[in-house]
């Protein structure tokens, strides 16, 4: 991937819309509430680009997303939700096995 269709974590989040400010998305970076494809991130500047899945704890719960553009603005909310798509949970839930009582 070109670094052009790379981007620090941090500025994507705030351009999705999922941080009020930059500094509030660095800090939730920093705090471990972010990992990204699995494994934790605590470097605002770390790079993501299209096809990475975050999964973020924000807010009390917990939203895993796909990036599907880095953006080159924080622009209104439907403009944000263009940069990411929803994954479900069910697809994200190894295989457990049963228990039998």
């Amino acid at each position: 991937m070109a670094d052009a269709d790379r981007i620090r974590i941090d500025k994507w989040l705030w351009q999705a819309r999922f941080c009020k400010t930059r500094s509030l998305a660095a800090g939730t970076v920093a705090s471990g509430r972010v990992r990204i494809n699995g494994e934790r991130s605590v470097k605002p500047g770390r790079a993501i680009g299209p096809g990475d899945v975050l999964t973020l704890g924000l807010g009390g719960g917990v939203r895993v997303v796909r990036v599907l553009h880095c953006g080159s603005r924080r622009g209104p909310a439907p403009e944000a939700q263009t940069l990411y798509e929803e994954v479900s949970q069910a697809d994200n839930v190894p295989d457990l096995p049963v228990r039998e009582e």
